[in-house]
């Protein structure tokens, strides 16, 4: 059960350092949750790029600061850019397996330390660096290449992407914690200059400073402390495929998404038509689209339509990325599985600035992906109704 969560705002935090943000995002979680620091027993935080952004290795120690207890287990994730996911998925399993009542999970990214060039060096070491990263990829080149294979396959056009762009710019700005709340157009992605042929610069998401944090906890342990949590994680699952392209069967599908989202839909007992709404990893804006298809939301091929037809859109039949996204919301990096988390919980309680776009939504999904979908966290979290907590 998701007690209480937290984040700051996404964007470009120069006087602040990493263990900062971080505690900012941890601190919030805990307030909200209503749950002592010192009966947290583990911290599960995600973190990728911190030896070079901060030159800070061994972070969960730093991380854990302020939890108050020395015997706490705190444990640093790296999955590339699903290292939030996963943090995520390894407190899930912690409170299922028994092993702890309260977990406390996390992430942070400090990316503009480095600037454009730096970042995307940093970013590029999550590729494969015998086949890949020694030739000169980054990932705006492989995202280029899985939307050039897509396109072709599909029939879809550049404008079809822009308009995934779009509507997560429009998300954005009514979100106080997304790093561009403002509105683009159509012919403004179209226009915008070229990143990697045929991606441009509004197809990309930004380089971004964040934290986010969620407090998990027991159904067991809600209903002695009285605790009154409005969402619950049903669904986890994870799934790897190779890591560099030429690896691939198919450069149009992410099947290491497709088995974390069949996992975690038969862990919650449900299926992709139960989903009222999606948060999903749109590092690029194709990035959506195969998610969407990965997710079952869409059959193989017909997710490049959804946000030109106004399907995905707030007042759409399944919403998606009603936060914005890492399109515009921000991605900083290690903490984006964990914020897809915060948001879907505020979306689901009726607290979030755009949950009037879902009143009555009551199952939703998030999405994390690492590099071009080597590694995938999906889950499934689920409305709780307070009265039932402890029934």
């Amino acid at each position: 059960m998701i007690a209480g969560v937290g984040a700051t705002d996404f964007g470009e935090h120069p006087d602040r350092t990493g263990r900062d943000l971080f505690a900012e995002a941890r601190s919030l979680a805990l307030e909200r949750s209503a749950v002592p620091p010192d009966e947290v027993a583990a911290l599960y935080y995600g973190n990728f790029m911190g030896e070079t952004a901060e030159g800070q290795s061994h972070q969960a120690p730093l991380m854990a600061e302020g939890l108050g207890s020395s015997g706490l287990e705190a444990t640093r994730i790296e999955n590339a850019c699903a290292s939030g996911g996963y943090a995520v998925a390894e407190g899930v399993r912690a409170i299922r397996s028994g092993a702890a009542d309260v977990v406390l999970v996390g992430g942070m990214e400090r990316m503009t330390t480095l600037g454009t060039e730096g970042t995307t060096a940093s970013l590029a070491r999550a590729a494969d660096e015998l086949y890949e990263i020694s030739a000169g990829m980054t990932f705006p080149g492989a995202y280029g290449l899985l939307a050039d294979a897509y396109l072709d396959r599909h029939d879809g056009t550049r404008e079809d992407l822009a308009h995934v762009a779009v509507k997560n710019h429009a998300n954005a700005t009514t979100n106080p914690k997304a790093q561009y709340r403002r509105e683009i157009t159509v012919e403004d992605a179209l226009e915008a200059p070229t990143v990697a042929s045929p991606l441009g610069l509004y197809d990309a998401c930004p380089i971004t400073d964040g934290a986010g944090a969620a407090v998990l906890v027991s159904p067991e342990y809600a209903d002695t402390a009285g605790l009154e949590p409005k969402a619950v994680v049903t669904g986890s699952g994870r799934g790897t495929d190779a890591l560099p392209l030429q690896g691939r069967d198919d450069l149009t599908r992410t099947p290491a998404a497709e088995a974390a989202a069949e996992t975690a839909y038969e862990q919650a007992g449900i299926g992709p038509g139960d989903v009222d709404f999606a948060e999903v990893h749109d590092c690029f804006t194709i990035a959506e689209v195969l998610a969407l298809e990965a997710l079952g939301l869409y059959e193989h091929g017909e997710a490049i339509d959804a946000a030109r037809d106004g399907e995905t859109t707030r007042d759409g039949s399944i919403p998606v990325n009603l936060s914005g996204g890492l399109k515009a919301k921000g991605h900083p990096v290690g903490a984006t599985g964990v914020s897809q988390l915060v948001e879907a919980t505020k979306l689901l309680a009726g607290t979030h600035p755009n949950a009037d776009a879902v009143p009555e939504a009551s199952t939703a999904v998030t999405h994390n992906a690492g590099g071009t979908v080597a590694t995938a966290a999906v889950h499934v979290l689920e409305a709780v109704d307070v009265e039932e907590v402890g029934a």
